[in-house]
């Protein structure tokens, strides 16, 4: 881009900016959304993010006991004397560990992340299980620790 091409995005940019505050909304949501905000409930925010992430699992003692099961027979295998009690007990540790991080990733989720802005401007994210009923730009209602369709 050119130097001219870069004047004119700053200039649009600040200008949306000086009209979302002129229009008594201070914190950048399009205009069209911010006037249904200001007439809804107080309770109420605007949703700027929808989206799906991956959460990792928690590891357990059957992922530990099981690896470390697997790894000491496998390191028994190997050796003889003292190098096979240090192979067992090596093979022990590494299949305790492995067996922990394939539990986390046998017991990994996904979960919908909304994130929405509330009229004071403040930003908070709320996660379910299910994909929720509302989309990017809608008006939402908040709770202490979930968000409903109006």
């Amino acid at each position: 881009m050119n130097k001219f091409a870069i004047a004119l995005v700053v200039i649009a940019t600040a200008a949306t900016a000086f009209a979302a505050q002129a229009e008594g909304n201070p914190h950048g949501l399009p205009p069209g959304i911010a006037k249904k905000l200001h007439a809804s409930c107080d309770d109420c925010a605007a949703v700027t993010a929808v989206v799906k992430e991956k959460r990792k699992g928690e590891g357990g003692a059957v992922g530990i006991v099981g690896g470390a099961v697997v790894g000491g027979l496998v390191g028994n295998q190997f050796g003889g004397g003292t190098g096979k009690t240090l192979a067992t007990v090596g093979g022990a540790v590494a299949g305790g560990f492995a067996g922990n991080e394939v539990q986390k990733h046998v017991t990994s989720k996904e979960v919908w992340v909304t994130k929405v802005q509330m009229k004071n401007g403040t930003v908070r994210s709320f996660e379910q299980a299910a994909q929720p009923g509302w989309k990017t730009g809608e008006i939402v209602k908040v709770h202490k620790d979930h968000v409903t369709a109006l």
